[in-house]
């Protein structure tokens, strides 16, 4: 009692989930910031653009289904994926899908990847070169409309 539920929170997260969240925090907060400036109506240079879209793609990985939850490991690994720019050529329509396509494609290519984000609970050097190698190749693998 007495403690905030985002004090509690942080204190349960894993410092995998920490060392990303950082980051989409970040990037939400910049995209909804751009959201509400983009009403006035004004051109949009690239840089903001680019932005605006990643902010929607983050939006949308971070739903999820009512009494579905997400396993950590999966959350940190599709976030992961969002954050470093793999989903910026994905349009918003087609991330529920790409999601469920990430997700085995993990389990059934890399699933040494999904353990050690539950064991290791941290993105290591070497854990975030295997995980931009799988992304990679993920994302080579999937074609958009």
């Amino acid at each position: 009692m007495g403690l905030s539920v985002s004090r509690v929170g942080g204190n349960a997260q894993t410092k995998a989930m920490k060392q990303i969240a950082g980051r989409l925090r970040m990037d939400l907060a910049q995209y909804r910031e751009l959201e509400a400036f983009t009403k006035f109506g004004s051109d949009l240079d690239k840089a903001t653009l680019a932005q605006l879209r990643r902010g929607e793609r983050m939006v949308e990985i971070l739903k999820q289904g009512q009494y579905a939850p997400i396993p950590v490991e999966r959350q940190i690994a599709i976030i992961y994926l969002a954050v470093n720019g793999f989903l910026d050529s994905v349009p918003v329509s087609q991330i529920v899908e790409i999601e469920k396509k990430y997700y085995d494609f993990l389990e059934a290519n890399y699933p040494d990847i999904l353990k050690d984000l539950v064991e290791r609970k941290i993105i290591d050097d070497d854990l975030k070169e295997r995980m931009d190698k799988a992304n990679n190749e993920f994302m080579d693998g999937i074609t958009t409309e």
